[in-house]
């Protein structure tokens, strides 16, 4: 599926499973990570509350037993963690249940599912705040008879941890939900969703990296002003743990933060220097629906745009040819002509109507084809343009729209060169070619819907005779002899000026000329071939 190969060409790496792994080996391989990093943050987070409030930070005065007092709270903090693990992890796997029903069946999601899988940060950080949450009254509960001081103090730290943990949750579950979510964004565009965006993830990374810290120390300086006898140095100890926590905690969890923001930017960034580069295919995987995922969306939707111009763009060069195609991409399309120099040919086959008769017509499309196949390829190597067919014919300028340095030198070359390959390649099709030169208009004409560009004047009317006449030459080509006379010494040395003959449909006389049977002329009958002239 168009979804499969998204998020298979985008979101390779160690936590993205293996390249072409199906919906089913993702779910289960992220449903693991997912009860190993949630599974471990959590009791990380607890194991730091327990040691913080049992060793760390003084206990208030007052406490009859204090010894009991912790017995007690480490009795709770075993009995929450025995009953409060499976909960949570049966209440997380719930929560999965969109994710699982979706990966299973090889159909595209549906909204209830779509939500649910991008939604799922955010539904197992309310998780395990609700079991924090429970936890810091239920823990302050049990101590409020030995001390109400006692009772805020592990309510507060259990509060702590639970922030710190909560957040580290969110940003792992959002890590390690991509590969699925990419899935469900390639299927279709969701609608924008503010909790995912670029603030909840920064205002984390603030609660990681400065709320808790600074609440901690507030707690502590509260401590030692309301605790009697609490030594310099157990505040000294307390601040000093709390700040090493943050360092060790704050730095990777903020790293993380800053990498859920950094790699849908990055990716774009990676994207926008293929396209740079050329390559129109680019495209990036979504995998949220926050402004960082609308902005994949928004790449994605300007590349889709780019192949269609570039596709229109291929499909208008193919119909009025590259050069049309620029010029009036850049200069616009307006109707009308201007008077140029130019160089046509006019190329026309004999016989076309005797070989549709006498051969199969797949077998004349082939022939056809391949004569059209040559036709192109030469003019376009020579720097001419194809302006049109005409059934079996084609008429090919030089000079127009792009201006060119020998124009008529170029179409001479050209003539020369299809009248070799066409008798070489396809000798069971006579084609006779004509080349002239001189003043054209050329431009586009047409009504305002609809429009073609073309070339107008003597010289195309010129060459068109010519290439009638040229069917019965030896080498079925024809030039007049004021084509030859524009070109440069270094082509016209390649013809022959002949007699001179009255074309069909022309009232003046144009003198032929012809392409040497023999190898040029030296530099010596050059000049000699100039003075005759």
């Amino acid at each position: 599926m168009a979804a499969k190969a998204v998020m298979n060409k985008g979101l390779h790496g160690r936590l993205d499973g293996p390249p072409g792994a199906s919906r089913a080996m993702l779910e289960r391989r992220t449903r693991w990570l997912l009860i190993v990093a949630v599974g471990g943050a959590n009791l990380a987070g607890a194991l730091f509350v327990l040691l913080f409030s049992t060793f760390v930070m003084p206990d208030p005065p007052g406490i009859a037993d204090p010894s009991h007092v912790r017995l007690v709270n480490l009795l709770v903090f075993c009995a929450y963690l025995v009953f409060g693990a499976p909960i949570g992890v049966t209440w997380g796997l719930w929560l999965f249940r969109p994710v699982r029903t979706f990966a299973r069946h090889e159909h595209d999601p549906t909204e209830k599912e779509r939500r649910g899988v991008l939604r799922g940060p955010l539904r197992l950080l309310a998780m395990q705040g609700t079991l924090w949450g429970l936890g810091a009254v239920g823990w302050a509960v049990i101590d409020a008879p030995y001390s109400s001081l006692l009772a805020l103090k592990v309510g507060m730290i259990t509060a702590l941890g639970g922030v710190t943990t909560c957040a580290i949750v969110y940003l792992l579950t959002e890590r390690l939900l991509r590969p699925i979510a990419a899935v469900v964004m390639a299927a279709g565009p969701a609608q924008y969703d503010a909790w995912f965006g670029i603030t909840p993830r920064a205002m984390l990374a603030w609660a990681l990296g400065s709320a808790v810290p600074v609440l901690g120390s507030v707690a502590a300086a509260v401590a030692a002003l309301v605790v009697d006898g609490m030594s310099l140095t157990q505040l000294a100890v307390t601040i000093l743990v709390l700040g090493g926590v943050a360092l060790l905690v704050g730095a990777p969890v903020t790293y993380i933060a800053a990498r859920a923001i950094a790699d849908p930017v990055r990716s774009v960034r990676e994207g926008l220097a293929r396209v740079e580069r050329g390559d129109l295919q680019a495209s990036v995987p979504v995998y949220d629906a926050s402004e960082l995922g609308r902005l994949q969306a928004g790449f994605n939707h300007m590349a889709a745009g780019l192949r269609e111009n570039e596709r229109v763009r291929d499909l208008f060069g193919r119909h009025v040819g590259e050069d049309v195609a620029r010029h009036a991409l850049e200069h616009g399309v307006v109707l009308g002509g201007e008077l140029r120099e130019a160089a046509v040919f006019f190329v026309d086959l004999q016989g076309s109507t005797h070989l549709a008769a006498t051969r199969p017509p797949g077998e004349v499309v082939a022939l056809l084809n391949a004569y059209f196949g040559v036709v192109v390829e030469v003019v376009a190597r020579h720097g001419g343009l194809i302006n049109k067919f005409q059934g079996d014919a084609a008429l090919a300028v030089f000079g127009v729209p792009e201006r060119l340095e020998d124009p008529a030198g170029q179409a001479l070359a050209a003539a020369r060169e299809l009248s070799r390959r066409l008798r070489a390649e396809l000798p069971q099709l006579i084609a006779g070619i004509g080349v002239s030169a001189g003043q054209v208009v050329a431009g586009h004409i047409g009504a305002e819907q609809r429009l073609e560009y073309t070339v107008i004047g003597d010289p195309v009317n010129e060459a068109a005779r010519l290439s009638d006449l040229a069917k019965s030459a030896p080498d079925r080509l024809l030039a007049s002899d004021t084509v030859v006379a524009a070109a440069g010494p270094g082509e016209a040395a390649h013809w022959r000026l002949g007699s001179a003959v009255t074309l069909r449909g022309r009232t003046s006389r144009t003198r032929l000329a012809a392409p040497f049977r023999r190898p040029p002329p030296s530099g010596i009958d050059r000049v000699i071939h100039r003075l005759r002239r």
